[in-house]
This record gives C-alpha cells, structure tokens and sequence, in this order.
C-alpha cells in the first residue's frame, strides 16, 4: 500500500528541520494503518504546518519549491498555548510537478507575533523551524444526485464513517470534527434537522458546524492525542483554511508542547 502514497524524499535538501525525519516517518506509518482501513487518502498531503521564526526560514525554501506565499491572500490569526501566533500560507500550485514527489498542497507557515510567543515556541525543543502537524487529505466519494444540501449531507456522514473507523484503527482519540460548508447549506431551513440523521451518534461536544469562509468544503480532524496527524476533505474552496476553524483548533486542538 506504500505505493498509493507518497512523501518528500528530498525534504532535508530543501528544509533544515530537526524533527521533519521523526514527523515524516509518523505521518506514513499512520497513513498506511488508514489505508488498510478502508481509508481514501489522496496521494501526497493536503498540508504540514510548521512553526518558525523568522518566517524566511520556511517560505524562503518553498518558493525556491514553486509554491506562492500568501496565495489565498489570506493570514490566519492562531492563538496556540494562550500565544499569539500568524498563519500564512504557501500554497503549491495545482499542476506542479512536486505534487508527485509528495510535497504538501499547502504550508501553513506560522510565526510567533511577539517576543513571549517566540519564548513559548522555543521552549518545547522541538528546534526552530520545527513541524507541528501533517495533515492527509480525503478523496470524497463520488457525488450523488441531488442539490447542495444532499452533498453537505453526503460528505458530513462520510467523514464521521471514517473518524468512526480511524478510532477503531489507531485507538487512540480523535479530535473535534470541524465541519466547514458552504453558508446557503448552514443557512438552509432544513439544515438543523437533517444534521442529527448525518452525524450519527457523535454528540456536540464532538464537532462544530461553521459557514466556509469563501465557499467549498473543508471537514477536518485530529486523529492523534497532541494534534500530531490530522485528516482533511476538501471539495472546491477558495482559501487554505476558515478562521473560525483555525480559532477553534489552535485554541482547543494543539498545543506547542505535544505529547506522544
């Protein structure tokens, strides 16, 4: 199954982390335990993100790499740890060719605002730069017919099959399920009661629901204690990422300091 899969062979030759080798080898060790889950992964990641300072460190190499900084002309606020950290990502073009060699689609290049927040980062010895995640994205099922709602509704039950069976596979626990769709399907008056038939037995402490910041789909979640891994579905957006979810996941889901 290795085959179906694929990560940078050649990231130290561009980027000069200490702990890329130990976070790459984790990210294709749970990946393979996915895919003989049942799990459809795409082939290379959907992002990483790495923290550093100054920000040069990283984008400097991924332009070298093709990829576009601030491509969605977006920055993500993310306040980690009580920190206040910036999110800009590096966006990969869609025809590159390092897409096949494994490089991520995006690079959240997150970099500390002030001096205590780059205090904190370097405090948890992981170096600088240093990855904090790696996220596998999802190739959703085939549409099927019917209107926007039906394929909110169709992708939200998909992703809560999968997080039911990557518990059963990692036995570990799982992150919040964050649920990004495009705001007429929030906004739809049938909205409300046809989510409890999607969600299955999942209870509100277990997701949230949000309107996607620039249209699209965007569900994603943690699947290992300390927001090491994570997986993505995403289906026609705009942005690399939701504000509301990036508020959520740095406030509640990560942590600088991770634990194994």
């Amino acid at each position: 199954m290795s085959d179906q899969i694929v990560l940078p062979a050649d990231f130290s030759q561009h980027l000069e982390i200490p702990n890329a080798e130990e976070r790459l080898s984790e990210a294709m060790t749970v990946a393979l335990k996915m895919l003989e889950a049942g799990v459809p992964l795409r082939p290379n990641p959907d992002h990483a993100a790495i923290f550093c300072d100054p920000p040069q460190l990283v984008a400097g190499p991924l332009k070298k790499l093709g990829y576009v900084a601030g491509w969605d002309t977006r920055c993500y606020p993310s306040p980690v740890d009580g920190h206040d950290y910036i999110n800009v990502p590096s966006g990969l073009p869609t025809q590159s060719p390092a897409r096949a060699q494994g490089w991520f689609d995006y690079v959240a290049v997150v970099h500390p605002v002030d001096e205590d927040a780059r205090d904190h980062m370097l405090s948890q010895g992981y170096g600088n730069p240093f990855i904090h995640h790696i996220t596998w994205g999802l190739a959703p099922p085939a549409r099927a017919q019917g209107g926007e709602l039906d394929y909110a509704g169709q992708l939200v039950s998909f992703m809560a099959t999968v997080r039911k069976r990557i518990v059963e596979t990692l036995a570990d626990e799982p992150g919040t399920l964050i649920l990004a769709l495009p705001r007429d399907v929030v906004e739809s008056p049938e909205f409300s009661d046809r989510t409890t038939e999607w969600l299955g037995d999942l209870t509100e402490q277990e997701y949230q629901i949000e309107a996607m910041q620039g249209g699209g789909f965007l569900l994603q979640f943690f699947v290992l204690t300390g927001g090491r891994i994570e997986v993505a579905l995403r289906v026609a957006t705009q942005q690399t990422f939701n504000p509301k979810s990036v508020d959520k996941i740095s406030k509640d889901e990560i942590s600088t300091m991770q634990s194994d």
